[in-house]
């Protein structure tokens, strides 16, 4: 594929998407729309996000090309560069000559403008000379004015050099401390460190090392730090209006199906128990870890239960407490479901979702509740951490982690889904398609590959990969090289337009290998739109078919992609990547995130 017809391609897609999160659509035909600016402000503040000057919205609700000149193109550019130099009109460019390119599309001309997400220490980025009347943040496809306290937590995220949990705390003393909590701290300290220097100071010495209690050298004023008091404190000391009076902690767990949960065990601050950080882990990461199987694993002589997916979970749950952003009136949540656990603090994200996803990289909100964490080994630094989530809850064959941001208050949310990524059908026929020996020599990651690329009509790419196994490209680009080499996968193209073929006689695969065939010769198939599923089919199905099954099926009811793909004979992974995306605009959501574990799926008035 030539690049001229991979740019095509690229904008065809573009214009069959509508303005999300991350994309926004401007007509520019009379020069540079001033609302740019807002957008600029709100993608650069948010997770970053792609502005297309040169396409406009028909009537119907498409997008169409707005036939923009190469010299439309060339002005708007143009004057793109000169306004955002100019600090009167925003504050800071983060653009740099790689983000702004132009395209030409069947004579049609676009200017792209790929907005990065602004680092935490340049942000706020806002329009004209005042923050609090100029700075934007992205919510779904619009975007919007921060409030002036907002602004102020930006402004508190960007300074480096003062942590929030390191603010000294006035006319707190060891009456605000729960003593109980630090002797049992002082223990798994020792336990887990039996040789560190620090097991020898008492416990004034200790939380000094811990950064629990520290002088500040420039204005010689010393006291125990936010810190010291949401790991240790008592309950009342906590909440006092001079130290974090939102702070509240709360466990649930829950069964039954979707809008009918209800909670069978709660653990939250009512004052019953010392609800600090320390005691809110110690209670709640064992009820969490009941959730997971428990191999039989030697190490030595001794059996041990801390597998991949343990310390995965452990690793969520301390993020999700040392990334808080405790002025937020938000609680600390941990929610345990029959269908996924969910971890939620207050606060925005400090890197981009992709960092976050690909590891590495770690800016921490309040580094002495990490280092207090740590110090018990329970938790990770230099961005290890997240990897760790990844890979170990990857390792027992569960579903992606899927990390969210929520505004309004700002909360960060961490799913873990406890539904299995292999359905057992499927890696049963995988295993008698390949050989037995076959299939039990490859590595999770490889099943893990040709799984993906069998549920997908049996054709992949890297970026597909990629994007569900939240492992680096290099890695990606060696398992898809290996596949190769052993003949499971047949390459075809080349770069990055190269995709790859299950090598198999196979067609169409399907979750349910035994169902019999439907009859799909027309697009007049028979669909009955009643609660009884259709016949799984074992041949393609004609994506208008498919279509009209979808749409009547979610006709007048909400429907949740899995009951979409029992009742299709489709695999969940096939009809969120393929099918669904093609659907948006015909379907209303239940919830406004796409990701949301729940999300369900309805007609819209007057489709068919």
């Amino acid at each position: 594929m030539s690049r001229e017809q991979e740019t095509a391609t690229t904008i065809e897609r573009l214009l069959d998407r509508h303005e999300s999160e991350d994309l926004e659509f401007k007509r520019a035909r009379g020069g540079l729309p001033n609302s740019i600016w807002e957008t600029y402000s709100a993608f650069a503040n948010t997770h970053g996000g792609l502005i297309v000057l040169g396409v406009e919205e028909l009537e119907d609700g498409r997008y169409a090309l707005a036939r923009l000149s190469r010299e439309d193109a060339e002005k708007l550019k143009h004057t793109l560069w000169r306004e955002i130099r100019n600090q009167q009109k925003v504050n800071a460019c983060i653009l740099s000559e790689k983000h702004v390119i132009i395209e030409e599309v069947e004579g049609s001309y676009l200017l792209l403008i790929q907005v990065p997400q602004a680092p935490r220490e340049l942000r706020p980025i806002y329009i004209g000379t005042q923050a609090d009347s100029g700075t934007y943040r992205r919510r779904s496809e619009g975007d919007f004015l921060c409030t002036p306290s907002e602004v102020r937590r930006m402004y508190a995220d960007s300074d480096l050099a003062h942590p929030a949990d390191s603010r000294i705390l006035w006319n707190f003393t060891w009456d605000d401390i729960d003593l109980s909590s630090v002797k049992q701290y002082r223990v798994l300290f020792t336990q887990t460190k039996p040789s560190h220097p620090w097991i020898t100071k008492d416990d004034q010495g200790l939380m000094e090392m811990l950064g629990g209690y520290r002088s500040d050298r420039e204005t010689g004023e010393e006291g125990f730090t936010l810190a010291g008091l949401l790991m240790f404190g008592k309950h009342e000391s906590i909440t006092d209006p001079d130290c974090a009076p939102h702070f509240f902690l709360d466990y649930q767990e829950q069964i039954g199906q979707d809008n009918e949960l209800r909670w069978i065990d709660r653990i939250c601050s009512d004052g019953s128990w010392p609800s600090n950080l320390f005691q809110f882990y110690r209670r709640v990461l064992p009820k969490l870890q009941e959730s997971l199987p428990t191999p039989f694993i030697l190490d030595g002589n001794q059996r041990r239960e801390n597998t991949p997916a343990h310390e995965a979970l452990r690793e969520a749950f301390v993020n999700c407490c040392v990334h808080a952003d405790y002025r937020e009136a938000s609680p600390l949540k941990v929610l345990r479901s029959p269908s996924y656990i969910l971890f939620s603090n207050p606060g925005a994200m400090l890197i981009s979702r992709s960092q976050y996803i690909e590891g590495g990289q770690s800016i921490c909100r309040n580094p002495s509740l990490q280092r207090m964490f740590m110090m018990i080994g329970a938790a990770e630094r230099a961005g290890s951490g997240t990897g760790k989530i990844f890979q170990g809850w990857e390792s027992i064959g569960r579903q992606r982690p899927n990390p969210q941001e929520r505004d309004n208050p700002s909360v960060v949310e961490l799913y873990m889904p406890l539904d299995s990524l292999l359905d057992p059908k499927i890696e049963q026929a995988l295993e008698q398609l390949l050989g037995e020996d076959t299939w039990h020599r490859l590595s999770p990651d490889e099943r893990n590959v040709l799984y993906i690329t069998y549920t997908e009509e049996g054709i992949t790419n890297h970026g597909r990969i990629r994007s569900s196994l939240s492992i680096h490209r290099a890695d990606v680009t060696r398992l898809l090289q290996h596949l190769v080499q052993e003949g499971l996968l047949s390459p075809q193209g080349h770069g990055r337009g190269t995709i790859y073929r299950l090598e198999t006689n196979v067609d169409a695969p399907e979750a349910n290998v035994d169902s019999p065939e439907m009859n799909v010769d027309s697009p007049e198939a028979n669909v009955d739109s009643s609660e009884t599923n259709v016949d799984r089919p074992r041949t393609r199905i004609p994506f208008e078919v498919l279509r009209s099954i979808i749409m009547k099926y979610c006709t007048d009811n909400w429907r949740s992609v899995q009951e979409i793909a029992s009742y299709t004979g489709k695999t969940t992974i096939y009809l969120r990547n393929h099918i669904l995306p093609k659907l948006y605009p015909h379907l209303d959501r239940q919830y406004p995130s796409e990701s949301h574990p729940n999300q369900k799926y309805r007609t819209k008035p007057y489709e068919d």
